[in-house]
């Protein structure tokens, strides 16, 4: 179910232990001190000719300006040399913000043959979670008979390249929002980066760990990419169906283990119980991640390993399932392997039947008659790139965000005028009888055939 177009689902920059190979040698963090890596200084003397050679290239377009210009008048002589210098704080501030040297960085010195780690190794937290969650009776992991469950996401800390982007980060989050205020659901938006060697898909993972230890009551640490959209409000995660279980993640087990592809599942939208196991994948699986040396040369061997796969750096992708692979004994009897519903769902192929769906079909389904999770991966609308053009891309997430929204609007008596319009319509005059409205229509109360 749901296999076709599956090389088009690449993860490219855009989440072991010590047994994994992921170094070689030379230098990453361990020393504290003062002085920058030889690479770094060498990058910031680049960066400061650079600046130097604009400056006196600017200086020259200056004085040719004023002095050239005579047959303008002094205004517009002023107003050309106040563009020439305004661009130029623009393209210097652009050079410094990109020469990727943070003034913090200093003591981020480390050494290749350390293996990397998120933070001190714990050994007893089911122990020990057990323990607080006696003390705390008042955070308790199961509420109305449901486990506690925390939705994370995020994005970079910093505006989007593209303007729009960040308008669409809003669409994203006010999605997930009303979905986990329909369900139930704690949510956490982060923006920070908690760990400056875990940059872009790894940052997942020190998040998600810190979240594990200062939220022991949550039970279930959702993940969900910021360019995944809940498109099946109705729909529940079957959570009765994971006892035993400890990692949720949607792919094909065939792919998996057969054909060792680097698509065979995805990290965009994925669960963790907390519980030792997952801190203890969570350390296994962060060695490939720090940026550098050690994640392009863990990228050779994800290459070398996977089925499909480009060459570039290490993605959180590739490396969780040549970790799966690799020690398989270890990890796959607590690892699901999700498809009868879209926890993730490829949204090429899907948001172009949004009519069909609602025609033919209705909310709660979950599957490719109504998927739960639409997910754009390669759009990057929020990044200066991506695999598709911008256009087709900003235009299908408006109708997976209005198709979403529908039915969030249906209780409230609207709904959107057509599935790229951001403008409402009435669907039904207004009632002195409400409640019966809320009965009919309330998402809260649709019978969930999903639990079964």
């Amino acid at each position: 179910m749901g296999q076709d177009n599956f090389a088009a689902q690449k993860r490219s920059g855009g989440g072991g232990p010590s047994g994994l190979p992921t170094t070689t040698t030379g230098t990453v963090r361990g020393n504290r001190g003062g002085n920058l890596p030889r690479g770094r200084q060498i990058a910031k003397t680049f960066n400061n000719i650079k600046i130097t050679i604009l400056c006196g290239f600017v200086t020259i377009l200056v004085l040719r300006g004023t002095i050239g210009v005579g047959n303008l008048g002094s205004s517009d002589a002023d107003a050309v040399n106040k563009n020439i210098i305004e661009e130029t704080n623009r393209i210097l501030a652009e050079i410094r913000s990109d020469s990727g040297l943070d003034p913090d960085d200093n003591d981020q010195d480390f050494n290749l043959n350390i293996t990397y780690s998120l933070g001190p190794k714990i050994t007893q937290w089911d122990k020990d979670r057990k323990v607080w969650l006696h003390q705390n009776p008042q955070f308790p992991s199961f509420v109305n008979g449901k486990p506690r469950m925390l939705l994370v996401t995020g994005s970079p800390p910093n505006p989007c390249d593209n303007p729009i982007g960040d308008h669409y980060l809003l669409k994203g989050t006010k999605n997930k929002i009303d979905y986990c205020r329909l369900h139930g659901i704690e949510i956490v938006y982060n923006m920070a980066h908690l760990d400056k060697e875990l940059a872009g898909y790894w940052a997942k993972l020190p998040l998600i760990r810190r979240l594990m230890l200062s939220h022991p009551e949550v039970e279930w640490i959702w993940w969900m990419d910021s360019d995944a959209l809940f498109t099946d409000m109705t729909f529940e995660i079957p959570v009765k169906k994971y006892e035993g279980y400890n990692l949720v993640i949607h792919g094909y087990p065939d792919l998996l283990f057969e054909q060792k592809s680097w698509i065979a599942l995805n990290t965009g939208s994925f669960l963790f119980r907390n519980c030792q196991w997952s801190l203890d994948l969570l350390d296994a699986w962060a060695p490939m991640g720090p940026k550098g040396a050690v994640r392009e040369e863990s990228g050779k061997i994800l290459t070398a390993n996977l089925k499909g796969r480009p060459a570039f750096e290490a993605d959180d992708q590739s490396a969780l399932i040549y970790l799966l692979l690799s020690q398989k004994d270890r990890w796959m009897d607590k690892v699901f392997v999700e498809n009868q519903y879209y926890l993730h769902g490829y949204w090429v192929g899907l948001v172009d039947r949004y009519e069909e769906m609602m025609e033919k079909f209705h909310p709660g389904l979950g599957d490719e008659r109504w998927p739960f999770v639409t997910h754009f991966v390669g759009c990057k609308p929020c990044g200066s790139y991506g695999d598709y053009p911008v256009e087709r891309c900003l235009k299908s997430m408006e109708r997976a965000f209005n198709f979403a929204d529908n039915q969030v609007l249906k209780l409230y008596g609207f709904s959107h005028r057509g599935l790229l319009s951001p403008k409402i319509k009435r669907i039904r005059n207004e009632t002195a009888t409400p409640l019966e409205m809320v009965n009919k229509f309330d998402i809260r109360r649709v019978d969930q055939g999903s639990e079964s």
